[in-house]
């Protein structure tokens, strides 16, 4: 089993690193030269997927049509795995920034293409003016017409059960306005563990729930509830919160 798991997780990196190695360096020129990071952008997430499924992962994605059209969103997920990211984000549509470690920007590159694709850095425990220019930047993603993808848990889930989440997306949502739009992710936490890089195949459950204005609630724990509640809604079982009963009524 761990074999075939790593053999997975081989296959994984390899498409990552034939594909978008020179991808990279031919794509970051290029959309320099034409001042679009959007080609290089759907490129990406074709190569992306195209690892995933690579490492024996299947995807099924319901309720795409939740998003509303035409409006900036903040994509909200739940997270219980390293492959969240890769699985999800190729899924929606339009082209998304994603708030994510700092660090990550510093990988040589993917960090360039990241930079100019308005992906937003975000600093654990960081000070209050390091978290406002992270959220203003986000806010500035979202008016140039892109979404926001966010795990509002800031970190995986150590035992698959949706954990509490941060204030901060709450925050950008009330100044920006932009609908939220919560999703549900279930199966990753079995496919690649919390802790291991070994890949198993199997089937990654993606679905897009009903959009949540921020307009519609008085206070921003209120608006963190209601989108809580929806994601834990939606979870099986054995991965809604230990709190589930409590935020049910």
């Amino acid at each position: 089993m761990l074999k075939s798991g790593m053999f997975a997780t081989f296959k994984l990196v390899f498409v990552y690193l034939t594909l978008g190695l020179p991808t990279g360096l031919l794509g970051i020129p290029y959309s320099f030269l034409i001042g679009d990071i959007g080609p290089l952008y759907r490129v990406a997430m074709w190569i992306t997927n195209a690892g995933v499924r690579a490492a024996g992962i299947k995807m099924e994605i319901t309720g795409l049509e939740q998003v509303p059209a035409g409006r900036s969103c903040i994509f909200m997920c739940n997270h219980v795995s390293n492959l969240d990211p890769p699985v999800v984000l190729p899924l929606l549509p339009g082209r998304s920034s994603v708030l994510l470690k700092k660090e990550l920007m510093n990988i040589p590159i993917l960090g360039t293409a990241m930079r100019m694709a308005k992906f937003v850095p975000v600093e654990r425990g960081s000070r209050r003016d390091a978290a406002q220019a992270s959220v203003e930047a986000a806010g500035d993603a979202l008016r140039s017409g892109l979404h926001i993808m966010v795990f509002p848990e800031g970190t995986r889930s150590p035992d698959g059960r949706l954990s509490t989440f941060k204030k901060g997306p709450f925050f950008l949502a009330e100044q920006t306005r932009a609908p939220i739009v919560p999703i549900a992710v279930s199966g990753t936490q079995n496919l690649m563990r919390k802790g291991s890089s070994a890949i198993t195949r199997g089937l990654a459950r993606i679905q897009v729930l009903p959009p949540i204005e921020p307009g519609d609630y008085e206070t921003r724990e209120d608006l963190l509830r209601a989108v809580r509640k929806a994601i834990a809604d939606a979870l099986p079982p054995e991965m809604q919160p230990e709190d589930y009963l409590t935020i049910a009524l």
